[in-house]
């Protein structure tokens, strides 16, 4: 439901989410005659940075010796996928992937690791994550090159194949899902080619040997520069800050907990000073798909939800523990499990919650966002010691309902597509999805579970927040959730719905989430923050410490 940059195949928590389309006109190029392109034998270590305005989103350095190919593809909060290949020209007889945890230090070992094999007219993908092994097989034309999101070092091969010709199509096989797709480049001047694929377009500057020098994703305008040399291996990517900004009334503290599973948790918990007695608490529940503390979303600018929750309440009194979902920074466990078994993780931490000094066990309580609004309820039904739940963009559809608009909303959402065509690519991504990500033990669970008889078992206060343009979790659910609290005897039920929000919460008059690297600012709004904060407050008794000027970082 919410997005995280595209990892291998599924093995993970699948998607709901689409990715956005991306733009905006492109810097000056190099000039001179374009002669045929080749791929050099060897090429010095080479960084891709992809950048919007001064956000760095994505890190990718790549480079060749011979028939060797090595590629590393890295962004903020999300995971860091290294892939190294042996080509021929420029094609790819084998490639291996290793994905690794975000923040994850140099001698981690990775949650997951993969092979594509090309054999005759087929591609054979074997993906392993913990005990778990999954191979899939697909018929594909010759020449199909492999696809991993972001990674221009890929992408140079596909360059390569215009040669001197005006244009030319690709066959691919995206390493996210093991789909297939194409590439169509254009060459629009002798130093410029336009690429499209999956609805996206991308205006890359080439030079004389057809390198890629820099470019733009369009429509909305994220940049692509290319750095080599010596400058390209001191690009990075760095930890992000999970501290309390200077001046805020509460501390930061990074925590750790166990699972009766027996894996391990990262996260922050968040500490008001000053306050008299024990602290009311929150915790948070992340989106789907593998998210940091923060539920951090590269592609919208300083999109920082449960940083903002945290600081937000932290000036009310009430203290924060947000953790990092399986395979994120330090956390371990299964990424392959379902709803039910990231639910496991949410009690162990507030079971963590009432072993704290500082905390009041009788006074905590849930916030969940999109899947974390689906998982709240389950253990607030279980659990009735917990004070209150907070449902942001909750369902009450089932996962086969949702899925099913998503993708009719996808295909009506694509312009790339035309409008008698329209049927036949519903119908190619439903049959994709049900040969790929559709059997995960995630997406089975997701499919299958109801939350409506769950929200009638719930008897503690809810505050139910709903983005009125959200085309991914749809207003309509948001009433239906009141009702059905109700109708279980629940009559401490708070409804509101924000006009012109998305499903992040965020201003947005349209929601389609294709839009969302156009939004200019991830910043949810002092409206939202303070619906939730004042019901939070009241329901859990927080006094209200001394007013902090709320600092630039803060926000």
């Amino acid at each position: 439901m919410t997005h995280t940059p595209v990892r291998p195949p599924a093995t993970g928590r699948a998607r709901s989410l689409l990715l956005g389309a991306v733009a905006a006109a492109l810097a000056a190029s190099p000039t001179g005659p374009l002669e045929a392109q080749a791929v050099p034998a060897t090429s010095a270590p080479t960084t891709f940075v992809i950048t919007k305005g001064r956000d760095t989103l994505v890190v990718n350095r790549t480079s060749r010796s011979g028939a060797a190919f090595t590629s590393e593809v890295a962004s903020p909060g999300a995971p860091r996928v290294v892939v190294t290949a042996v080509l021929s020209g420029a094609e790819v007889r084998a490639l291996d992937f290793q994905v690794y945890g975000p923040g994850a230090p140099p001698e981690a070992l990775p949650v997951q690791r993969g092979t594509l094999t090309f054999v005759g007219d087929s591609a054979i993908i074997e993906v392993r994550a913990g005990g778990n092994v999954q191979r899939l097989a697909r018929v594909v034309p010759p020449g199909t090159l492999p696809l991993l999101n972001n990674d221009f070092g890929l992408i140079e091969l596909l360059v390569a194949r215009l040669g001197a010709s005006d244009s030319v199509r690709v066959p691919l096989l995206a390493l996210a899902g093991a789909t297939t797709l194409h590439a169509d480049l254009l060459r629009h001047s002798r130093d410029t080619v336009l690429m499209r694929m999956a609805g996206q377009t991308a205006r890359l500057a080439v030079d004389r040997g057809g390198r890629i020098v820099g470019g733009v994703l369009l429509p909305a305008g994220l940049a692509i520069a290319r750095v080599d040399g010596a400058a390209a291996a001191r690009i990075a990517i760095g930890r992000p800050n999970y501290g309390a900004p200077p001046g805020a009334p509460y501390r930061a503290e990074d925590v750790t907990v166990r699972t009766p599973a027996g894996h391990l948790l990262t996260g922050t918990l968040t500490l008001p000073a000053g306050g008299r007695g024990r602290l009311p608490a929150v915790v948070t529940i992340t989106g789907s798909g593998q998210q940091d503390r923060d539920e951090h979303i590269p592609i919208v600018p300083n999109f920082r939800l449960f940083r903002q929750v945290a600081d937000t309440l932290g000036r009310r009194g009430i203290a924060v523990l947000r953790l990092d979902d399986r395979g994120i920074n330090g956390s371990g466990g299964d990424v392959n499990g379902s709803s039910a078994d990231f639910a496991a993780d949410i009690r162990a931490g507030v079971a963590y919650l009432r072993t704290r000094p500082e905390i009041d066990p009788a006074r905590i309580a849930l916030v969940g966002h999109s899947e974390g609004g689906l998982i709240a309820p389950m253990l607030a039904a279980t659990d009735p010691k917990l004070a209150a739940i907070v449902l942001m963009a909750g369902p009450a559809y089932t996962g086969a309902r949702i899925l099913d608009f998503q993708f009719r909303n996808m295909v009506r959402g694509d312009t790339s597509i035309i409008a008698n065509r329209k049927d036949a690519a519903l119908r190619t991504a439903r049959a994709q999805f049900d040969s790929t990500m559709g059997r995960g033990a995630w997406m089975r669970f997701f499919l299958g579970h109801d939350p409506l008889p769950v929200l009638r078992r719930v008897r503690q206060p809810v505050l139910v927040l709903q983005g009125a343009t959200d085309q991914q979790i749809t207003p309509e659910q948001a009433p239906l959730i009141a009702r059905t609290l109700r109708a279980g005897g629940n009559r401490r039920v708070t409804t509101k719905v924000f006009p012109d929000r998305n499903h992040l919460f965020l201003r947005d008059p349209v929601g389609y989430p294709g839009g969302y690297a156009r939004l200019t600012s991830g910043r949810v709004d002092d409206e939202v923050m303070g619906t939730l904060a004042d019901w939070l407050a009241a329901t859990l008794g927080a006094s209200r410490p001394v007013p902090t000027p709320i600092t630039k970082e803060s926000r």
